[in-house]
């Protein structure tokens, strides 16, 4: 199952992520988004877990959760949207 986390503060790692996590089971992947032209976080990530319900428990858990200073935005991750038109 993919989850998104939100309202990351841009100094947390991916390695930072993947370990918040990793109390609920095994993380496959674990990635903060740059930005980039900049280099910096966007402040939201993504957590991928292969067990459905470690991956609901965490996300149950871990939304609203302190990260580094910041109250954490959970939820499974939502297929991407078509952005090819730039309108």
């Amino acid at each position: 199952m993919n989850i998104y986390v939100g309202n990351l503060p841009y100094s947390i790692t991916d390695d930072e992520l993947r370990e918040a996590f990793a109390a609920f089971g095994d993380v496959k992947s674990a990635k903060v988004i740059m930005d980039r032209e900049t280099g910096r976080s966007k402040g939201f990530g993504f957590v991928e877990m292969d067990d459905a319900k470690e991956a609901e428990e965490a996300i149950r858990v871990m939304n609203g959760q302190d990260l580094n200073g910041r109250p954490a935005r959970v939820s499974e991750a939502r297929p991407r949207q078509d952005r090819s038109f730039r309108g």
